[in-house]
């Protein structure tokens, strides 16, 4: 049996709509919107009045539209590799489609675009948008991982220059510092940093409210809801962080799961194999994380999007520029760099009980091996797929679910 989808991801999904499209309608020369990677400090935008749209939002948009490989040629016509980073690169060729079959009609031109200069990549993506007529672009650096204490994410929220490293801090609150006083030349606002803090505290509530919840899906036997649902009640929120919308969105899919568990609702009565999906959603095919329901009675109760909404953005400090520093100094060694990334994966995979791990490999996620090997060591079965989630070219040529069919067949036994 399979319940109804939950009100909370109807309603997320709905305001981001009504809220994209009044960004369509009031954006302008007087009125700035900005273009950031998931990695940028959007809370200076937030503080700062300027609406921002989020790279990896917009290209799920794109992916799920099925908009990625007419994208994807857009680029190719320009001279541009079409196969690597295509998450990163879809919204750069879209930008070049027709109003009338751009996704939602279309990205405004963006006069700011902000990013990590992570990997080999993404800067020099972000630095082709800033060769686009009225865009500029600015980069912030990447550091190394430190060594991080076992467990980071029971301290990382107070003790974050324990986890991350005093250096590492200091240089991206120094270049955010740069940030503010950038946008504040172009846009002629000043920042307060008073309206940092609160939108810093917005954003740790709503982080606390994410855990609780988390927390509750973990236990929760079987699971009362479909991945599907929560990525958009979790993620619609993230990309408003530090609003009071976010907070209360936070809060109502907590109440909801909570009634769910309490009603003793299922997605899949019979469930019989629980899973879990490391890697980004497969924004092209999103019907695939339900399609081993009726045959296997298997289940994908976890994606990253909830968990490292829990354990990954919580901050407090006084100081609301290194407090948002340390959000984002590394938020990517986090999910992606072991022994941080490994031993938060294996935490996870046991607190929710998992039978089996579909892990999807991108070809910038060079650690993804070590995360495979650790779970693996705990006798947790793994099926690696390398392909890029965005790109439907590229997970077709994979045959995702016909190899999770024959990983649940030959590897992930039924529970009795």
């Amino acid at each position: 049996m399979r319940e109804g989808r939950l009100d909370s991801a109807v309603a997320a999904t709905a305001y981001q709509r009504e809220w994209f499209q009044s960004l369509r309608r009031t954006s302008g020369p007087d009125a700035p919107i900005a273009f950031v990677n998931a990695d940028a400090p959007h809370e200076v935008f937030r503080a700062m009045g300027i609406p921002y749209v989020v790279n990896q939002w917009w290209a799920s948009v794109i992916a799920a539209k099925r908009r990625g490989p007419e994208s994807l040629r857009r680029l190719s016509a320009l001279g541009l590799p079409d196969d690597s980073r295509q998450y990163d690169a879809l919204a750069l060729g879209a930008q070049d489609l027709p109003a009338d079959e751009a996704p939602w009609g279309g990205l405004p031109t963006p006069a700011f675009a902000v990013a990590e200069r992570g990997g080999d990549v993404t800067h020099k993506i972000f630095e082709l948008w800033g060769q686009r007529p009225g865009t500029e672009t600015f980069l912030l650096s990447r550091t190394a991982a430190d060594p991080a204490p076992e467990g980071w994410w029971e301290h990382v929220a107070e003790g974050w220059e324990e986890v991350f490293g005093r250096e590492r801090i200091d240089l991206l609150a120094a270049e955010i510092d740069d940030l503010i006083a950038w946008l504040e030349e172009r846009t002629g606002r000043r920042f307060d940093h008073s309206r940092l803090a609160e939108i810093m505290a917005l954003g740790n509530e709503q982080a606390q409210w994410n855990r609780r919840t988390r927390d509750l899906l973990a236990a929760a036997r079987p699971t009362p809801v479909a991945v599907t649902d929560s990525i958009p009640s979790v993620m619609v929120p993230q990309w408003h962080r530090g609003s009071e919308w976010a907070v209360t969105a936070a809060k109502r899919l907590h109440d909801e799961v909570a009634a769910r568990i309490e009603r003793g609702d299922a997605v899949c009565r019979d469930e019989r194999r629980r899973l879990m999906w490391i890697g980004r959603g497969l924004w092209s095919d999103l019907e695939m994380y339900r399609s081993f329901q009726e045959e296997f009675g298997a289940v994908f109760v976890w994606s990253m999007y909830l968990a490292i909404a829990a354990d990954g953005y919580a901050r407090y400090g006084p100081d609301p520029v290194r407090a948002l520093a340390a959000r984002f100094v590394g938020i990517t060694d986090l999910l992606y760099v072991p022994p941080m990334s490994s031993s938060w994966y294996v935490k996870e995979a046991l607190a929710h009980g998992v039978d089996g791990v579909v892990h999807l490999v991108a070809d910038d996620t060079p650690g993804a091996s070590f995360i495979s090997a650790a779970l693996e060591e705990r006798g947790i079965p793994v099926l690696e797929i390398r392909a890029n989630n965005a790109d439907s070219r590229s997970t077709e040529d994979a045959r995702v679910g016909e190899r999770i069919a024959g990983f649940l067949r030959t590897r992930v036994p039924a529970r009795h």
